[in-house]
């Protein structure tokens, strides 16, 4: 049984992530969403939110499952028995940031990278600009489930309703 995992940290998880992940669901028998924390981004929605809003994003979908990344994604692969990554790539700047990271998880882990151009409806779509269109009181839905426009505006309202 062939085994990838679709990293990211999906903050939050947008229509373009889900596109890869039922693209990858088609090209492997088993595909693990695997949710990471990346210490370098300020995380508008906790860890276990994500994985909830991600849970509920591929509920319809055979063959995928969601897990927490604990540690370095090469051992993770590891550990549910990826051959494969796959990343999505928006643009020539995605590619070069991740061909690096590409070469490092096939050194310490043997895992291939794969990777998928997006459809050009979700090649604008990142989580960063779903996250700043919130904030400036623009409409998301366009860009990501229902669930997750909810879950953006209740966790930016929160933010706002925050004593500083």
């Amino acid at each position: 049984m062939s085994v990838a995992v679709v990293p990211g940290s999906f903050d939050p998880i947008t229509l373009g992530h889900l596109d890869i992940v039922q693209r990858a669901r088609g090209l492997f028998d088993e595909v693990v969403v695997g949710l990471a924390v990346n210490p370098d981004k300020q995380h508008l929605l906790d860890i276990e939110e994500r994985i909830v809003l991600v849970e509920r994003a591929v509920a319809d979908l055979t063959g995928v499952r969601v897990m927490a990344v604990p540690a370095l994604l090469a051992h993770f692969c590891q550990h549910v028995g990826a051959s494969a990554i796959v990343k999505g790539l928006r643009s020539a700047a995605d590619l070069f940031a991740e061909e690096p990271q590409a070469h490092m998880n096939r050194q310490l882990g043997g895992v291939e990278t794969v990777f998928l151009v997006a459809r050009p409806r979700y090649a604008h779509i990142s989580s960063t600009i779903v996250k700043d269109v919130a904030r400036a009181g623009g409409p998301i839905t366009d860009y990501v489930t229902p669930g997750v426009a909810a879950a953006v505006a209740e966790a930016l309202a929160a933010q706002t309703d925050a004593p500083e």
